[in-house]
């Protein structure tokens, strides 16, 4: 089965289309519509727009999140083939990425989150892109503008800020304009949204977006999900790690540089996760596109063929752990 996301063949993504509609499942038989907090006006205006086409309907809100899911998972594998990260063009991101998405179903749902990981992405990509640009300060400001976004999306996202700066450092020659103009591109979408609710007298809706909550929890729920979840990802991460080794020795200096970037991305969004309100689980889908990138290399090993057979079937063993195990 391996074979079949390791094809660069367009039929895969039919194959792919069809397995994110399996994995689903168990969110598109317990569909749910969006909850939209009162002050989150960004999110309260989207979900306006899309509830003119489906009528707020919870089956229609989660198969629209299943189908962005899939649409993330093409744009994100498109991202690790074309930064040549590792390896022949195939479908290996993808694919970890529609499983790591499905061990939970409250990823499946419509939500603010889910729309963040879009730029989360889209972030990645532009990082990724920096060394090899001929418009720097253009492709800087679209990275501080997109991940902008995100912290209006989601204020806690303010810290991938340090992402793009983590970047600069590691993908571009130091050059002070640069740093500016990321922040020039950051605080515009922070200017327009505060101006634009300021007009319509809602601003302090803006303030309220600013406000953390963090809490603990005082008892774990579902212990054998949750230890086997986290042992299962932790498997496959080191994986992941050991087999990107090789790729690393023969890459060049800005491949290993590029993957600095994508650890640098992964941990800030554990922190991101781990920083938000322990009731708001899907806000840990941030954190697997870095996931899924990272354990690519252990499905396209060659020398080896039990090593990445071994990872592929064991991520489906988890999948249908966690989609058994869950409550």
């Amino acid at each position: 089965m391996l074979p079949l996301v390791r094809n660069n063949s367009p039929y895969t993504v039919i194959i792919l289309l069809i397995f994110t509609l399996i994995a689903k499942l168990q969110s598109l038989g317990s569909p749910m519509a969006p909850f939209v907090p009162e002050q989150h006006i960004l999110f309260q205006t989207i979900t306006g727009i899309l509830n003119y086409i489906l009528r707020g309907n919870a089956f229609a809100y989660t198969l629209l999140a299943a189908l962005m899911i899939f649409g993330q998972a093409l744009y994100l594998n498109s991202v690790f083939v074309k930064h040549k990260l590792a390896g022949k063009p195939n479908y290996t991101t993808a694919f970890l990425y529609i499983v790591l998405t499905s061990i939970l179903p409250e990823f499946t749902y419509f939500s603010e989150i889910l729309l963040l990981n879009w730029c989360v992405i889209g972030g990645i990509d532009l990082l990724l892109g920096y060394h090899q640009t001929n418009k720097p300060r253009m492709h800087v400001f679209n990275t501080g503008f997109i991940f902008s976004v995100a912290a209006l999306l989601h204020f806690q996202a303010v810290g991938y800020l340090f992402v793009v700066f983590a970047a600069l450092l590691l993908l571009r020659s130091f050059n002070p304009g640069e740093w500016a103009v990321a922040l020039i591109g950051y605080f515009t979408p922070i200017y327009l949204y505060a101006g634009t609710l300021f007009l319509f007298d809602k601003l302090d809706a803006f303030q309220y977006m600013m406000q953390v909550s963090i809490s603990l929890p005082s008892s774990i729920k579902d212990p054998l999900y949750v230890f086997g979840t986290i042992t299962g990802i932790l498997v496959l991460f080191v994986m992941g790690i050991y087999a990107l080794q090789d790729w690393l020795v023969r890459g060049g200096v800005y491949i290993r540089r590029m993957w600095t970037t994508i650890a640098t991305t992964f941990l800030l969004s554990v922190l991101l996760a781990a920083a938000s309100d322990i009731a708001e689980k899907s806000i840990w889908i941030v954190v697997m596109p870095a996931i899924a990138m990272i354990v690519t290399p252990a499905l396209m090993v060659e020398k080896t063929k039990w090593f990445s057979n071994f990872a592929f079937y064991f991520s489906l063993l988890l999948l249908v752990f966690c989609q058994l195990a869950v409550n």
